[in-house]
Order: C-alpha cells, then sequence, then structure tokens
C-alpha cells in the first residue's frame, strides 16, 4: 500500500471511530438530557399527545385524559379537570412545554407511563403497537371530607381566603385538603397556548392570589391552637403537671425584660384565676394567654423548641405537591431559636415568630391523637397501571415522637374539656368526644385583621381523623374574629363527614 493510501485509510479509521464515538455519546450518555431539555419540540409534543393516567378519588376521575374532539387538534389528547375549584389545590395542571404543578408534577413518571414500575404494561402496549399509556395515581382524600371542607370555607361571608386540612392520625394519610380562593386548572391546561398564558397572568396577577396553596404553602402564627403544643410541653418537659394539675394563672402578665423586650400579657376578660394559680383545664378552657406564657418561660427555648419540632416544626416533611420546577410547595413551619425570656413567653400562644401552614397544625392535632407519635402525611395512596392493577401501595411513616403516650393522653383530656366546656364548643358533635382547640392571632398590622384558627380531633379516645382550619381573611367584622365560631363549625362538618 503506498503512502498517500495509507494515510488516507488511517484517516477514514480515525472519523469512523469518532462517529461510533459520537454515536454512542448521544444515544447512551447524553440521551437522558437531550430528552428532559425543554427545547426538544418532539419529546415535548410525544409527551403532550400521549394518554396520561388519571388521578383517582376512590375510583372517581379527578383528572384524566380525554380524546380531543376537535379534528384539527394537533393533538390526540386534552387533559380535563372534573370539580376544578374543589381539586386544584392537590392536582395542579399539565400544560404544554414544562408548564406542570401539584400532583401533575410530582407523579409525572406514573401519569406518564414512563416510571420503571410500569415497565411490563409499557412493553405489552409496544408489542401491541398500542402507544404507551400512562398510570393511574388513586389519593387518599375522602370525597366527602373535601367537600365538607370546601363547602363550610366558601360559606363564610365575602371573599375568603382560608385552608383545611385533614388527616388520619395513624397514618398520616391526608382526607382533605382545601384552600380558598381557588382556580380553574382547565383554564390553563388546554390546546390553545396563548389562551392558557392569558388565563396564568390572570390569575397570577390576581391581588387575592388564587394559585397560592394556603394549605401548605402559607405560613401564619397559629396563635392558640399553638397551646397544645405548650401544654404538651409542660407537662413532658416539666414533670410536674396533668390535666388535674393547678398551673399559673392570672388577669396579666408581665414578661421577663431581658433583652429591651417589653409586653404585659392579659386574657382579654377571661376567667384565668389568680397569681396563685388556675386549673390547667380551665386554663385550656378560657384560653389563658398568661398561664400558657408562664409555661413556655419554665420550659425553657430549647425545651420549647424540642417539643416543636417534634411536632414537624423547622422539619420538611410532604413533598407530593410540587412546582414547576419539581420542588416541594409546601413551605417549612417554623419555632423560632436563640429566644430570651420574653420572647420565649411569647411563644407560648403562638406568638412572636412562630410560623405554622394548616398542614402543620393538623400534624400537631394527629400526634396527640395518636399517642405522641407524628406520622409522615401524604396523599399518593396507590399507583396503578393502566389495566388498574396495583404497582404501589402508599406507605405509613413514622416522622417522629413528639411526646410520650401519657402526656398525650393529659392533652387530649385538656383538649376534650375545652370542646365540653371553653372556647372550642361549636365542634361538638352529639354522641363523639370531641377534641379541639380554637385560636385567634394577631397580624401584627393594624389593616390586617386577626387569622382564626381551629384544630381538633376524634374521637378523641381513638381517633379516626384531625383537623386544621385557618381562615386568614372573610367577610367578619374585627371584633368578631374568632377561630370556635368560625373554624369550629367547618371541622365538625370535616370530621363529622369522616365518621358518618
Amino acid at each position: 500500500m503506498n503512502r498517500p493510501i495509507r494515510i488516507l485509510s488511517i484517516l477514514l479509521g480515525i472519523l469512523f471511530g469518532a462517529l461510533l464515538i459520537n454515536q454512542t455519546y448521544l444515544q447512551y450518555y447524553a440521551a437522558g438530557g437531550y430528552n428532559s431539555d425543554t427545547r426538544n419540540r418532539r419529546v415535548i409534543d410525544a409527551e403532550y399527545s400521549r394518554e396520561r393516567g388519571a388521578l383517582l378519588v376512590g375510583r372517581t376521575a379527578i383528572a384524566e385524559s380525554k380524546k380531543s374532539e376537535d379534528p384539527d387538534d394537533s393533538y390526540a389528547f386534552q387533559r380535563t379537570y372534573a370539580k376544578p375549584y374543589l381539586y386544584s389545590p392537590l392536582t395542579g395542571w399539565f400544560g404544554y412545554g414544562g408548564s406542570v404543578t401539584g400532583l401533575e408534577k410530582s407523579q409525572n413518571q406514573v401519569l406518564s407511563g414512563d416510571d420503571d414500575r410500569l415497565f411490563v404494561n409499557r412493553m405489552i402496549d409496544l408489542l401491541g403497537n398500542d402507544g404507551p399509556k400512562g398510570g393511574n395515581v388513586e389519593l387518599t382524600i375522602n370525597a366527602k371530607a373535601q367537600k365538607a371542607a370546601y363547602d363550610g370555607l366558601t360559606a363564610l361571608p365575602g371573599d375568603v381566603k382560608g385552608a383545611v386540612v385533614a388527616i388520619e392520625p395513624s397514618t398520616g394519610r391526608i382526607l382533605a385538603l382545601v384552600t380558598t380562593p381557588t382556580y380553574d386548572p382547565n383554564t390553563l391546561s388546554s390546546h390553545d397556548f396563548p389562551a392558557n398564558q392569558a388565563a396564568y397572568d390572570k390569575l397570577n396577577a390576581d391581588p387575592d392570589e388564587p394559585l397560592l396553596d394556603r394549605a401548605v404553602q402559607m405560613t401564619l402564627p397559629p396563635g392558640s391552637t399553638f397551646k397544645i403544643v405548650t401544654a404538651a410541653a409542660a407537662i413532658e418537659t416539666l414533670g410536674k403537671y396533668d390535666a388535674e394539675s393547678t398551673v399559673p394563672g392570672g388577669d396579666t402578665y408581665q414578661l421577663p425584660l431581658t433583652k429591651g423586650e417589653s409586653g404585659l400579657i392579659d386574657n382579654e376578660g377571661r376567667s384565668c384565676g389568680t397569681s396563685k394559680g388556675v386549673p390547667f383545664k380551665q386554663a385550656m378552657e378560657n384560653s389563658c394567654n398568661t398561664t400558657f406564657a408562664q409555661l413556655a418561660v419554665e420550659v425553657g427555648a430549647e425545651g420549647m423548641q424540642k417539643v416543636a419540632e417534634g411536632f414537624g416544626f423547622n422539619q420538611t416533611y410532604f413533598d407530593q405537591l410540587q412546582g414547576t420546577n419539581g420542588k416541594s410547595l409546601t413551605a417549612t413551619s417554623v419555632f423560632p431559636t436563640d429566644m430570651d425570656e420574653a420572647q420565649t413567653g411569647q411563644t407560648g400562644f403562638g406568638q412572636f415568630e412562630v410560623r405554622a401552614t394548616p398542614l402543620q397544625m393538623a400534624m400537631v392535632a394527629a400526634g396527640i391523637a395518636n399517642n405522641g407519635v407524628v406520622m409522615k402525611p401524604y396523599v399518593v395512596g396507590e399507583v396503578q397501571s393502566s389495566d388498574s392493577d396495583v404497582v404501589y401501595q402508599g406507605k405509613t411513616q413514622e416522622l417522629s415522637r413528639a411526646v410520650s403516650a401519657s402526656t398525650a393522653t393529659e392533652v387530649t383530656k385538656l383538649m376534650v374539656a375545652t370542646v365540653d366546656d371553653g372556647t372550642a364548643s361549636p365542634a361538638a358533635i352529639a354522641g363523639v368526644k370531641v377534641a379541639g382547640k380554637t385560636g385567634t392571632a394577631q397580624s401584627g398590622q393594624d389593616d390586617v385583621s386577626p387569622y382564626a384558627w381551629f384544630t381538633s380531633f376524634a374521637p378523641a379516645e381513638n381517633a379516626k381523623v384531625a383537623v386544621a382550619v385557618m381562615i386568614q381573611s372573610a367577610d367578619i367584622p374585627r371584633d368578631d374574629v374568632a377561630g370556635g365560631k368560625y373554624g369550629g363549625p367547618i371541622a365538625k362538618a370535616v370530621m363529622e363527614a369522616v365518621l358518618k
């Protein structure tokens, strides 16, 4: 072989080798990145045209793909949402080009059929010349409880901003998750893309923030519902109190002044004993700020923090509702650290820098109901193939032990007394022992009304449901805002829906 031919052969061999390396890289190593690249229109179009699985409540589809009825439609299936305003905080929406949120986002692999657990079904579809079908996701939601929560919130006067969460204490299964105002995900998922964008822009600019899932994304001072945590901390940490004890009382209490903080705590005219003390049940029944401020100071900042974190504060524990970026929408509830005594006293009744989501306060009630053990909340009950075969069952998982079973029993007694004879009486259910606590938290702004809270569980001796209600605002006179008056009946309706 002469020299020129040899050189040409070597060059061709190098080029052929480079081609093989490039093909190997593109088809095996880089394929995943190209598939997930938002600029890859072919992949986006293929996914958008696919028959996506359903989101189910029981056997009812609350989100499903239906064949497009428009002969000129470029996409074979249209994503639709039944009862959109009721379920949008859970479903989110499925839009073109990665505009996907909520369960549509977190369960996208299943719903699109790409999940490894659906591999066999995917192979059968391919061998049968059928297009790939997505799997279904059945939620833990109780349809009656969800409707009771939504009806209760929307029945309040005016443009209501609020949320309700219900949990099964022994498992962490979310039975209801509602927020208002809400929106119609159908307007964000049509095949008219300019209309989708216009609808999103309008919702995003709305000052009432209908796209905000107040059940998990908004943290507010929980007010007196946090007294459940303070009572638990006092009983657990100090070892000298139970439900029958006498605890610090009085009409007023001056917070310790150690860092220039000032504040005289009062009870707004409620009967809270004297400086010599008050029965613990009476203090809880009447929601005595002076009592719980003093108990928090007794427990101390570290003790309060430990118990609060046992209930889930300062922790991340729920990621099944996601934004378009794939990150959890759930905000972290906050219990402050590095506090002085004055600040610690304020946390005793849910003020200072304590912030909680409605999901968090439902977990507090559920933790007491479950003998002091807090379960990790979840809403995905089952993953099913397109043929309804179960390929995954939602798992019950312990998050933490907040307090001992004996402490939980004593706090339950206090909460039952608060329903039987105190401020939580609007949640009473005939023939059922209910445990509950009201809360009214100051917003810290003169032009913003206080926030009304309510949390409860039932039956008290073997709870099947724990509920938290948060009313951020409604057309209610400022002086009339009360967690028991407005949140209590909603919690009652949700508990009845589960129990009956």
